[in-house]
């Protein structure tokens, strides 16, 4: 068993912090090349820790493979225990770090990559230029993560999909999606009138990271439609799908800021405009439970000004 005859605190005197670090991001990322990433040191450092660290606790914590990476039993529970307790450190040293009068420290985001656009973009030079001593670390990702298990300190989507367990704070306003299409695809094909009318037509569709398709909403009159659509061409990126629409390949559906300079320059047109209503925008969120950093209060400050 994992510590029946070692000496926990001769123990933690022999291996540092980095190196326990070290573990938990390749126990998290099951990756040499992105734990290296995560705690910004090279994948053969990250190997050689861990080989020290399994030195001298005198126990494999890793299956390793050419092809796949995993935890032995004594890696999980090394991992299980070192969680809450370096994350404790973490808020310990944090509070400490707040007490100066200037925000300091690095803050850890998790945002689509539409989102980190509209909302983080356009003040990011701004906030770095007042919070010198802040580093920002934005990960855009399409997947809903768990931002607390995966150690960010808060994410930004759309405010449905927001935890119910979170701490939500408005940062856009509402946000409305677009069916559109090219003038020559609309001429060739016709126009949908109702949204069962894109089963006849062809659309470009959206996949999440997750790798689930996204089903196109609509509503109009308290009626609401979900519909799967059918089409020629699937994409991860809502900025390809909008320059796909006006290549004439099919219907695209994307949120309306994205399609505004080619509907305004006649490249696109809207279809079923009726049925596209606006819904609640984006939110940043972040748990109740954890302490919150005098700079990521900073950065909701600025983004709650910029609303």
């Amino acid at each position: 068993m994992l510590g029946d005859s070692m000496n926990p605190i001769h123990q933690f005197k022999g291996c540092d912090l980095l190196a326990l670090n070290v573990f938990l991001a390749v126990a998290a990322h099951r990756s040499f090349r992105a734990a290296a990433k995560e705690v910004d040191i090279t994948a053969s450092a990250v190997s050689h820790s861990i080989k020290t660290l399994e030195q001298r606790l005198g126990v494999r914590l890793l299956n390793r493979t050419t092809r796949s990476m995993s935890l032995t039993d004594a890696g999980e529970r090394l991992a299980a225990r070192l969680r809450p307790t370096l994350s404790s450190l973490s808020h310990a040293l944090q509070e400490i770090d707040d007490l100066r009068e200037t925000p300091s420290g690095t803050v850890r985001i998790n945002a689509s990559e539409g989102a980190v656009r509209l909302v983080l973009r356009p003040l990011l030079a701004r906030f770095l230029r007042t919070y010198p001593q802040v580093h920002l670390d934005i990960v855009c990702d399409g997947r809903l993560s768990d931002v607390v298990g995966e150690g960010f300190d808060a994410g930004i989507r759309l405010a449905e999909a927001v935890p119910q367990d979170m701490i939500s704070v408005r940062v856009g306003g509402p946000v409305r999606f677009a069916a559109v299409a090219s003038p020559a695809y609309l001429a060739a094909r016709g126009r949908p009138t109702v949204p069962q009318d894109l089963h006849q037509h062809d659309c470009i569709r959206f996949r999440f990271d997750s790798g689930g398709l996204y089903r196109w909403e609509f509503a109009r009159h308290g009626v609401q439609e979900s519909i799967n659509v059918n089409g020629p061409l699937t994409l991860t990126d809502q900025p390809l799908m909008v320059d796909a629409a006006v290549d004439g390949i099919g219907i695209a559906f994307v949120p309306d800021h994205l399609a505004v300079q080619a509907l305004e320059d006649g490249r696109l047109e809207r279809v079923l405009e009726d049925w596209c209503p606006a819904y609640p925008g984006l939110c940043l969120y972040y748990s109740g439970h954890r302490h919150v950093s005098g700079a990521l209060r900073a950065l909701i400050e600025m983004l709650r000004e910029a609303v």
